[in-house]
């Protein structure tokens, strides 16, 4: 028997988090409403990711989804997608997309048949 659990001390296993629960009001202004990503908003509280995920939890708030932009390209027609890169060029309309150049290469290549 270990000492700790002799001593009627309970367990916690894993990391402990950084920082003060960060206040409700934070979190949505932050997360919610400034669609700032879960690490941009603990480094802006001063806490650790966990514990902006363990507030957000505690408080009710849903996480989004887990998906890249990659993902999102799937929506826009290739057409349009195209005469986007043409007017733009290739590295300014992948920085518009918030994607890579590589991956806006890849995805248009994959869509007309070329990969």
């Amino acid at each position: 028997m270990k000492y700790q659990e002799a001593a009627g001390l309970e367990m916690k296993r894993g990391r402990p988090a950084i920082g003060p629960r960060p206040a409700k009001a934070d979190l949505v202004r932050l997360y919610v409403r400034g669609r700032l990503s879960l690490r941009d908003t603990a480094e802006a509280l001063g806490i650790s990711k966990n514990m902006a995920a363990a507030a957000l939890a505690e408080y009710g708030i849903s996480r989004r989804p887990r998906t890249t932009k990659r993902g999102q390209l799937s929506d826009i027609p290739l057409a349009l997608l195209l005469a986007n890169i043409k007017a733009e060029g290739l590295r300014a309309h992948a920085r518009t997309l918030g994607v890579s150049p590589a991956t806006l290469t890849y995805h248009v290549r994959r869509f007309k048949g070329l990969k």
